[in-house]
């Protein structure tokens, strides 16, 4: 490419050199008042990552994802596979809310909530300011050569950053196999559950990748998210935004001279001074305006906001606004598609709020026993079933009886049924036998009640099959 096209505009991601290369981004310690609120958000976040899977709620964890072992529990409630439903609309929820939020505010999510992000800026990072030092420093030792020094801060960031992983892949796992069982293991000795000791380090080297080498390119390359801005965004979206009108004036953007009259001169507020490319954490130029790379994280804004406070000029040269704004003054508005998409969710909301609250604590389901035939008498027609019940409270249920509710008859269980332990399932095997007279098809629907010391705790339909009746 011609060197003069390159300087209209970049021609690739900030994170590749010329040559097709990985480039790596060695950004300057941001500071000022958006950092200091997203490390107050940060820290927030960390805390609650750090500790829900600790967390009890009626014995219950308080978040839990076993996919293994079908075992959910969102806010302390237990879901089974049996709930599916419940997380298809809770999922439904989160994507139209994420759509609704980004066509509103962009790519904040990324900047401020997203794990990758807090893990990479808020410790990964500091620790490398910490060790390796500032930006300067850090392109310093990346090119010297493999002295004692540079040995010295490589082996002991490689160490303090894998111990961290390796705490991390420790509280994912938690939200996995569950904090009790996690804690278990580790008291018993980790040689005792090598199965688990194996896999804690295979993601303790997942997340190790992740966070000293791999990077930003996770944002750049691996995350759908900042490839569905693309579709969602429009030019009323607030983003962090670069004021092309007032920083660029009538003659583009030149260096500050001391005692210059910047608006008589006719070049723009922007004074080259670079400091929102050398915070950048993804390596990008926010003055070229709306990036994929750009994951809304405010370092560009508070480093402009210094350099403009230096100089005299009015701060907010980067800030958060829509292209509309900046162009044409125009205030947010709540349009045709914001009502559609806020619409869409409160129905939603609404739904799975209803659900939720329609959700029984106790699930039945009795089947036909595939391949077997009814058994017929003089009188009576038996069938063979199975059952299978599920409690998703936490006490026992005890003094259970299955009864029929629509005809007489009798129910036999095999080996009995006393009780189904808390977030239990129970499983077994009945027999159905009702009269002849009593039947009016060959297949029968039948209602079933399931009920504890008495009382009605839950119903279900089964079929019944029996011998063709001719009138």
């Amino acid at each position: 490419m011609k060197k003069e096209d390159k300087e209209i505009f970049r021609d690739s991601i900030g994170t590749i050199d010329d040559s097709g290369k990985r480039n790596f981004i060695f950004p300057k310690k941001p500071k000022g008042k958006f950092y200091k609120y997203r490390t107050l958000v940060s820290w927030a976040l960390l805390a609650f990552m750090f500790a829900a899977p600790f967390i009890k709620i009626n014995g219950n964890q308080f978040l839990l994802f076993n996919v293994i072992e079908r075992k959910f529990h969102i806010f302390g409630f237990p879901f089974w596979p049996q709930d599916f439903h419940l997380l298809v609309i809770s999922l439904l929820v989160s994507v139209v809310f994420i759509i609704l939020f980004t066509v509103v505010f962009g790519r904040i999510f990324c900047g401020w909530i997203c794990p990758q992000t807090i893990f990479m800026e808020m410790i990964f990072r500091k620790i490398e300011y910490l060790i390796d030092g500032d930006r300067t420093k850090q392109i310093k030792l990346n090119k010297q050569s493999w002295n004692a020094e540079k040995i010295r801060k490589r082996i002991l960031k490689g160490i303090v950053f894998f111990l961290i992983s390796f705490i991390i892949a420790n509280v994912f796992f938690a939200y996995i196999i569950g904090s009790d069982v996690l804690i278990e293991h580790i008291t018993d000795g980790p040689l005792n559950h090598i199965g688990t000791l194996v896999k804690l380090l295979v993601f303790t080297a997942v997340f190790y990748f992740v966070f000293a080498w791999f990077r930003e390119q996770v944002c750049i390359i691996v995350c759908p998210y900042g490839r569905l801005q693309g579709v969602l965004l429009d030019n009323k979206s607030i983003n962090v935004a670069y004021d092309f009108v007032r920083g660029e004036g009538e003659k583009g953007r030149k260096p500050v001279r001391k005692g210059e009259n910047r608006e008589a001169s006719g070049f723009g507020d922007c004074v080259e001074c670079m400091q929102c490319v050398q915070v950048c954490p993804t390596g990008i130029d926010i003055r070229n305006g709306t990036q994929l790379e750009c994951i809304n994280c405010t370092a560009c804004i508070d480093a402009c906001d210094e350099i403009m406070d230096t100089v005299g000029f009015e701060k907010g040269l980067i800030r958060y606004a829509s292209e509309d704004n900046i162009e044409k003054k125009e205030k947010f508005k709540f349009n045709g598609r914001l009502i559609a998409y806020s619409t869409l969710l409160t129905i939603l909301i609404g739904v799975f709020i209803t659900m939720l609250f329609l959700r029984n604590d106790v699930e039945a389901t009795i089947l036909r026993l595939p391949g077997q035939i009814f058994q017929t008498t003089e009188t009576t027609v038996k069938n063979v079933y199975t059952f299978k019940l599920i409690n998703k409270t936490t006490k026992n249920i005890e003094d259970i009886e299955i009864k029929l509710n629509s005809h007489k008859g009798e129910i036999t269980m095999i080996g009995g049924l006393s009780k189904v332990e808390k977030q239990g399932l129970k499983e077994g095997t009945l027999f159905i036998e009702i009269d002849k007279k009593d039947l009016n098809s060959s297949n029968e629907k039948l209602k079933v009640g399931v009920y504890s010391k008495g009382k009605l705790i839950e119903s279900t339909t089964t079929n019944f099959a029996g011998p063709i009746k001719i009138n």
